[in-house]
């Protein structure tokens, strides 16, 4: 059983930061690129930021600059650190990555923590 499990949400005023994390556990052969993607209140979920397993990023051009992306291929896992965070940031984020099990690579998905920008 592969599992993505997130940490680190929490409430936070404008212009503060957080570090997300994200760690894999499981049957894992190999993982492949990682991504975090956010799903506002009463909106549809988006892309935030991806990296491969050679370390290359790419960011949405609303947080970039601002929030950072890396990995830890020992421990399977991946984070996020937002700095200067907005209220618009507010929103459920969740992980995602390709995995290899047992000869297949299969998208999986974390559960999701809250981050909340509010003063």
């Amino acid at each position: 059983q592969v599992q993505l499990v997130e940490s680190g949400g929490g409430l936070v005023q404008p212009g503060g930061s957080l570090r997300l994390s994200c760690a894999a556990s499981g049957s894992i052969f190999s993982l492949g690129t990682m991504h975090w993607y956010r799903q506002p209140p009463g909106k549809e979920r988006e892309w935030v930021t991806s990296v491969t397993t050679g370390g290359s990023t790419n960011y949405a051009n609303s947080v970039k600059g601002r929030f950072t992306i890396s990995r830890d291929n020992v421990k399977n896992t991946v984070y996020l650190q937002m700095n200067s965070l907005k209220p618009e940031d507010t929103a459920v984020y969740y992980c995602s990555a390709y995995i290899l099990v047992t000869g297949t690579w299969r998208n999986y998905w974390g559960q999701g923590t809250q981050v909340t920008v509010s003063s």
